[in-house]
């Protein structure tokens, strides 16, 4: 009886389990805004555009968008290898900043728009 009762409840926990890992494409937004959008985002119109934006801006001269939210072409290798290690003036992110799941949930934002 007892271990009839268990499976029953595994079954019924087991989805809530398989969701519990799974990214989260709004809590990354929420993340980006508030460590990237900084330097990343078009927003910061009363002192010019962010330093982040404007580089990505001159490099691509419009071939791909310089905001990174607007982007379809980034790899999760990618995301996670320029937060985690920087990139020329960019910091690094320790995980202490950004945690391993907050980062994954930033991936599943900046990928939603991705084919």
């Amino acid at each position: 009886m007892k271990s009839l009762a268990t499976a029953a409840l595994l079954t019924l926990v087991q989805p809530m389990l398989n969701c519990a890992g799974a990214a989260d494409a709004e809590h990354g937004k929420r993340v980006y805004e508030l460590w990237c959008a900084d330097c990343h985002a078009p927003t910061g119109e009363r002192y010019g555009l962010p330093a982040g934006f404007n580089v990505l801006q001159r490099r691509y001269s419009g071939s791909l968008p310089a905001d990174l939210s607007q982007r379809t072409d980034l790899t999760a290798a990618t995301i996670k290898t320029r937060v985690r290690n920087g990139l020329n003036v960019m910091p690094r992110t320790r995980k202490t900043e950004i945690s391993d799941a907050e980062l994954d949930d930033i991936v599943a934002y900046l990928r939603r728009n991705n084919p």
